[in-house]
């Protein structure tokens, strides 16, 4: 993505579906009564306890859940919310419950979906008006294998169109608001699910990252996300832009959830227990990823660091040579081909009833001018068969080697950074940005940070560090060598405990 999409500047319009659903919620959604607030702050590890221990109905919990979502449609995290289907999984749950029957290790969760991963019970969108009414025949494995782990699905959220962007402000079904200011965005493209964590809809939810569509919501909505090394999840029946680069993932409010997401999906049940940070060696390359930071991330991520020198953490310093210039020829390259490939596939796999051409020309005018100059044929960011395989072939190959390289030669158990170089900004305010008198563009300032980790094939982690004077959250990232996901949590429980967690937004 050569440049970042334009941002609408008209008036919030909540999604029509999920908008009449949010009427229909019965009395029992209110989100009042007894607990009701205690229920909204539990995690998922804690909420799954509850529910299993029959302290909680399912159906309550549910309820409580989708009362949290009607009162905060304003900040349009959702596509579609039908709160009878929700309430009906529920209630079947409770009875399976009371006959004895077995319990999964998602027992009676509520998990909001990215509108880019396929369920059979709710249309894909993609957040793009073509595919509006498209209803797959059967759920993504992402999706299956929760359900089958005992987790409803919640809803489906709302998402920067096609994933083409950091934003979520989607001119096809309304904007998603940040909770901590609702005039700014929440990231993207995962921005609904990240919304829906931070504002206490769910505690657990699916998002999806080609290149930083996890990574960026968490940051601006000050939870954690998990990108894992690219294919430890599957990604069959998830909108594409690369398969070189496409991962689900969750976003959650604490890492013992990301965890559990992680176990259950990848059907990974080693144990984790929070380690020590004596000695964990920390990379960290200050020509990269620390240069041109917004004044506030600066101090926030510098006190991030000394915390986590202060538990122990040896912070190793030192430079990636290289590294731009890699990214400069794979990152855009390879997605800007991929996309109209696989597209195209999936639309023909799933039977959507609409071909590659015919999304493109029912996009949103900002996605319809994106395609036009970086992936159709005659754009100038059009990228040839020969050059996407010099991309694929040589150069990807060639960055990859350089953290191989990386985490052989200093021994670091992860490399960090601050996931953004600004703090969320505005809706509609595409840049540029000045930063220490510099103009910087929307592009460089949201994802120049996040794009190395994916496109190399890294497990990433996002936690939030802080917030800004002004009341908005900012991160650091903590990207780990490929394939090291277990290793990467486990560090993010003794990382989380030195940086601690945000206070709910004030909304």
């Amino acid at each position: 993505m050569s440049d970042p999409n334009e941002f609408s500047r008209r008036s919030f319009v909540v999604g029509a579906s999920a908008a009449l659903a949010m009427t229909q919620l019965p009395e029992s959604a209110a989100p009042t009564g007894p607990g009701a607030a205690a229920l909204l702050e539990l995690s998922a590890v804690q909420a799954i306890g509850s529910v299993n221990r029959g302290e909680v109905s399912a159906e309550r919990y549910a309820s409580v859940l989708l009362g949290r979502c009607a009162e905060l449609r304003r900040l349009n995290a959702f596509i579609a919310l039908e709160p009878e289907r929700v309430l009906e999984a529920a209630r079947g749950l409770d009875l399976k419950r009371r006959a004895g029957g077995t319990l999964g290790p998602l027992f009676g969760l509520p998990i909001p979906v990215k509108d880019s991963v396929n369920t059979a019970d709710y249309p894909t969108t993609a957040g793009t008006p073509a595919l509006r009414h498209f209803r797959p025949a059967q759920d993504a494995p992402v999706v299956a294998a929760l359900r089958a782990a005992g987790a409803l699905v919640l809803g489906k959220t709302n998402l920067h169109e096609l994933s083409y962007g950091w934003t979520s402000d989607n001119l096809a079904f309304g904007a998603v608001h940040n909770p901590y200011d609702t005039a700014r965005i929440p990231g993207g493209s995962s921005g609904g699910t990240a919304a829906a964590i931070a504002a206490r809809m769910a505690p657990l939810g699916i998002a999806e990252d080609t290149e930083g569509s996890i990574r960026v919501p968490a940051a601006y909505c000050g939870i954690a996300g998990f990108r894992p090394s690219t294919g430890r999840y599957s990604t069959r029946g998830c909108v594409p832009i690369s398969p070189l680069f496409d991962q689900v993932g969750p976003h959650a409010r604490t890492v013992a959830d990301l965890a559990l997401f992680d176990s259950v999906v990848a059907n990974d049940w080693a144990p984790l227990s929070r380690p020590s940070l004596k000695g964990v060696r920390i990379g960290v390359v200050r020509d990269y990823w620390f240069a041109g930071l917004d004044g506030e991330v600066d101090r926030l991520t510098t006190t991030a660091l000394d915390r986590l020198r202060a538990a122990g953490a040896e912070i190793v310093e030192s430079k990636l040579p290289g590294l731009a210039e890699l990214i400069g020829y794979t990152t855009n390259q390879i997605q800007n081909h991929d996309v109209r490939v696989e597209l195209a596939r999936f639309l023909k796999e799933y039977h959507a009833g609409v071909t590659f051409e015919g999304v493109v020309k029912r996009a949103s005018r900002d996605i319809q001018e994106t395609f036009r100059s970086d992936v159709l044929p005659e754009g100038t960011g059009f990228v040839s068969e020969a050059d996407y395989k010099t991309a694929r072939d040589v150069h990807l190959p060639a960055l990859r080697r350089l953290y191989a390289e990386y985490f052989a030669t200093y021994g670091v158990a992860a490399i960090a950074f601050p996931a953004t170089l600004i703090p969320p900004p505005a809706i509609g305010d595409d840049g540029p940005f000045m930063i220490n008198g510099e103009p910087v563009t929307f592009e460089t300032a949201v994802a120049r940070n996040i794009a190395p980790g994916s496109t190399a094939a890294l497990p990433g982690l996002v936690l939030p560090v802080g917030l800004t004077a002004s009341g908005l959250p900012v991160a650091m990232e903590f990207d780990g060598a490929a394939g090291s996901d277990r290793t990467l949590l486990a560090l993010g429980l003794g990382f989380e405990e030195a940086l601690g967690r945000l206070p709910a937004p004030p909304i």
